[in-house]
């Protein structure tokens, strides 16, 4: 077999791994705050807000954030607060949990907003039991 052969497989294999490794690397996977806080790495928390703390001295954004398990946790952003945080019926935090600080460290914010479908839907169910009642 021609050394070519055997550098240009070598070569290859070494992309492939890197390229699995880079991928493994960069997914972020949803888990509960208390799954969160022994993480030890980025990922995302889906919870409801409980307490709005607002912004503190050095300009980071603080909240609370807790699940349907009941769990805890205070939620710190570097950045502007999304305009409809007010509305939303939830938000997915994605970031790492700090432990020193005792604060999850959230580089992103997904809020999720009550779908106007949704209300459509019931607004729906009500005229359709309405008119089914003789």
């Amino acid at each position: 077999m021609k050394p070519a052969y055997i550098v240009g497989g070598v070569v290859i294999l070494a992309a492939v791994v890197l390229g699995a490794v880079s991928f493994a690397n960069s997914l972020t996977p949803y888990v509960s705050i208390a799954e969160a806080r022994n993480a030890g790495r980025s990922v995302q928390v889906h919870g409801y807000l409980k307490e709005e703390l607002g912004y503190d001295a050095s300009g980071e954004y603080r909240f609370v954030l807790t699940d349907d398990r009941g769990d805890e946790m205070l939620v710190v952003y570097r950045g502007t607060r999304p305009a409809n945080f007010q509305q939303a019926s939830g938000f997915v935090a994605i970031g790492r949990f700090d432990p020193e600080a005792g604060v999850f460290r959230a580089r992103k914010l997904l809020v999720k907003c009550p779908s106007k479908y949704q209300q459509q839907s019931e607004e729906y169910q009500r005229q359709r039991a309405t008119e089914a009642v003789p």
